[in-house]
Parts: structure tokens; C-alpha cells; sequence
């Protein structure tokens, strides 16, 4: 297991009679060399688990909510099944970077239809290879939110 633990960098907004200004100004994107969206067109989709041994991850919500669990992994061959899940929600009206360090898998679900995520990578695609490891849905218990 590494040292390193999510964080969870906190956002803001400013409104006024010309609309709203969404920020994240604490956010530094240096090490971003890829950025994707994923949408869930509703409720009932849930991709679990799927992580990295090298690559770290940046989620934002950009549109509705998401409900996502972490697990820092211990063995990536035979990983423990009573393993401490982390819980966070995105919301795009509250604006948030959930980093998401190399270590851990993620698994996310939309709390309201056709939500959208945002995410950041520290690697290009195809930059690394045989980094992303995926594990059943249900290996750590049922879905729940």
C-alpha cells in the first residue's frame, strides 16, 4: 500500500446579476496530460472497479451528482475482500476535485440522470502499459450508495 491518500480539494462559486462563476482555484492541473468525460444516462449504471498501479486520476462533476467509493489495494493479485471503501459525492452545483492518488481503485454511479464526470489523467493514453486493472463490481459487497 502507498502513503498516498485522496484528497478532496474544495471549489466555490460566485453569483451576481450576470450568472454564475464556478471555481476551483486551489486546483493546479500541471501534471494533467489527459483530459474525458463519461455520462450515465441514468441511475442504474455502476462501473466498479477499475484502478491503477502508476496512474493518477482527477474526477469533477460537471453535470448532476455522482456517488463514488475508493479502495486503496493492498495485493494486486489477490487483493483482501474486507478492504476500507472511501466515500465521496461530486455535485456539479458545488464544485469539487476529487484527486485520486495511483494505489487505489474507484468504482462510481450517478445519483440523478444523464450526470457527467470529468476526468483528468497524469498519463496519456497508451503512455503506460498493463496499468489498468479492473475487479468485479460486487467483489467488495453489493452496490449500495
Amino acid at each position: 500500500m502507498n502513503n498516498k491518500q485522496p484528497v478532496l480539494i474544495q471549489g466555490g462559486n460566485y453569483s451576481d446579476e450576470r450568472g454564475q462563476l464556478d471555481f476551483i482555484n486551489d486546483f493546479d492541473m500541471s501534471l494533467i496530460k489527459r483530459v474525458y468525460f463519461t455520462t450515465h444516462f441514468d441511475t442504474d449504471i455502476i462501473r466498479a472497479w477499475q484502478g491503477h498501479k502508476i496512474e493518477s486520476r482527477w474526477f469533477i462533476c460537471v453535470k448532476g451528482s455522482f456517488t463514488i467509493k475508493l479502495i486503496e489495494i493492498d495485493n494486486w493479485e489477490n487483493p483482501s475482500n474486507d478492504l476500507k471503501i472511501c466515500k465521496y459525492v461530486l455535485s456539479a452545483d458545488k464544485p469539487k476535485v476529487l484527486h485520486i492518488p495511483n494505489g487505489y481503485v474507484n468504482g462510481f454511479k450517478a445519483n440523478v440522470d444523464d450526470a457527467k464526470l470529468m476526468i483528468m489523467s497524469d498519463y496519456r493514453i497508451n503512455e503506460i502499459e498493463n496499468d489498468q486493472i479492473r475487479f468485479d463490481k460486487n467483489k467488495w459487497g453489493e452496490w449500495e450508495d
